[in-house]
């Protein structure tokens, strides 16, 4: 907690939480788990009308599909934010809800409608930033963390069964049914947060001006190099984020089509993945900063990320990308390591402008990573194989090197060790970094939580579904 706080100051905050009471951490995991639950659902109908729609080049439409997305959530979140402050969370989060959900219906409506859909809803897609920002508004600085490792554990959760649910419809039924009952769940979360979830932000303690400095994307990245840690840091999110997110764009497609996983493989895969991640990231995580500190649980995390990324690029056998996936699980510690180093360098009142350059960062990879794999697979010429033989024998001749964007980016992950091994684990951030920082936290202009306290940490999620 914050030194030196006033007895006024006190009764303030009290007075201000006894009027949000009504507003709940539960609205916040349920809003997340049905859009994560009913975007799960679609894994095998979304991979088999992607193939269909793109015969050609089908992993460079998907990385540049992904990639607009996640570059238009990078440019509109700050000003999301920044209005959020003004206007409540409620009313937003019901929009990054619905524009978020919109293209669901259309996969089976219209393809290219759908496709299109996706690309543009990067607009709105930012719930978990919006729902981050509601957890802050409704929970005491030294509940937050849990708070927020409720809501990342919960994301987690509604993907370990909703793909295999997905899966087994599209068997039993068709894809139309999963497009369905996808479609059904999310008209469900729209209609939860219209009527059932309250307004987190009190009229009393909203912003009263707006400044298009606050809704700047760029206004957080322009502080990164005036402290020699903080640009440390930054850069070891920038090289080893990069890779992570054009992964997540593509690997279940590489994993249906180019190590011919069947639809079912590939949701036990998710499951398993989603509940070791779930573990490292609570008991795992929790025991190795007790023992060995956040920089060398950083560095940890990232030996993890490449020995992952190498195996997903040289393997070429279902049994390897089985074994990769249970690394993959412990290197999901890095980031919310980064951040708890990040609380632990900064002082207070840099908590928000520094978690903001993080989330800046992160909104950008989201953006570059998946065009970037797209790219290299299509400059590697690593095509699909006909999506309607299934049960067809894969190819004799395997490539040497099976995923080259995955063997790419763990070369930049390696760099990201070498430049996180000089991050000084107890320096203090100068207050170089900080002009402006206490303005820029409380008007949330990347949606960073509103942090105060140096042991709050954000976990680094994403909101992509596929």
């Amino acid at each position: 907690m914050l030194c030196g706080k006033s007895a006024s100051e006190a009764g303030h905050s009290m007075s201000v939480r006894r009027s949000r009471g009504r507003a709940t951490v539960t609205h916040a995991v349920i809003v997340i788990f049905l859009e994560f639950f009913a975007w799960g659902l679609l894994t095998t109908p979304m991979l088999t009308v992607l193939n269909e729609t793109f015969l050609q080049h089908t992993f460079l439409m998907n990385g540049l599909i992904q990639g607009v997305k996640g570059f238009l959530s990078f440019l509109s979140a700050p000003l999301i934010g920044a209005l959020s402050d003004i206007w409540g969370r409620k009313s937003f989060l019901l929009m990054t809800v619905f524009f978020t959900c919109a293209p669901i219906p259309f996969l089976r409506i219209n393809p290219w409608w759908y496709f299109a859909l996706i690309s543009v809803s990067g607009i709105f897609s930012v719930t978990f930033s919006v729902i981050f920002a509601y957890v802050a508004d409704i929970t005491e600085e030294h509940e937050r963390s849990t708070a927020y490792g409720l809501v990342s554990a919960t994301f987690a959760a509604s993907l370990v069964t909703s793909p295999a649910i997905g899966a087994f419809l599209s068997q039993r039924f068709d894809d139309s049914v999963v497009v369905l009952v996808a479609t059904v769940i999310s008209v469900l979360d729209i209609a939860f947060v219209f009527f059932l979830v309250p307004e987190s932000l009190p009229d009393k303690i909203r912003a009263t001006e707006f400044s298009w400095q606050q809704a700047d994307p760029f206004n957080s990245l322009r502080r990164v190099g005036q402290d020699p840690t903080v640009l440390l840091i930054c850069v070891t999110v920038f090289l080893s984020y990069l890779p992570e997110a054009g992964q997540y764009s593509s690997f279940f497609l590489y994993l249906k089509q180019v190590i011919h996983f069947t639809p079912a493989a590939i949701a036990a895969f998710i499951a398993m993945v989603g509940i070791l991640s779930i573990i490292a990231q609570t008991v795992l995580l929790s025991v190795l900063m007790r023992t060995i500190g956040n920089k060398r649980t950083v560095l940890l995390g990232l030996m993890f990320q490449i020995v992952q990324l190498v195996w997903y690029g040289l393997g070429s056998q279902p049994w390897m990308m089985w074994a990769a996936g249970t690394i993959a699980a412990l290197s999901s510690i890095t980031f919310p390591a980064v951040s708890a180093l990040v609380s632990h360098c900064a002082s207070a009142e840099q908590q928000g402008v520094v978690q903001g350059m993080i989330t800046g960062i992160r909104g950008l990879c989201n953006g570059l990573g998946p065009a970037l794999y797209g790219f290299i697979f299509f400059l590697f010429n690593v095509e699909l194989s006909d999506i309607e033989k299934p049960e067809q024998t894969p190819p004799a001749e395997t490539p040497l090197v099976p995923g080259p964007p995955f063997l790419i980016g763990s070369c930049a992950v390696l760099v990201a060790v070498f430049v996180a091994f000089f991050i000084p684990e107890n320096h203090k951030l100068s207050d170089a970094s900080k002009p402006g920082a206490a303005a820029h936290a409380q008007n949330g202009s990347t949606l960073a939580p509103p942090l105060s306290d140096p042991e709050d940490i954000e976990p680094l999620l994403q909101d992509t579904v596929m």
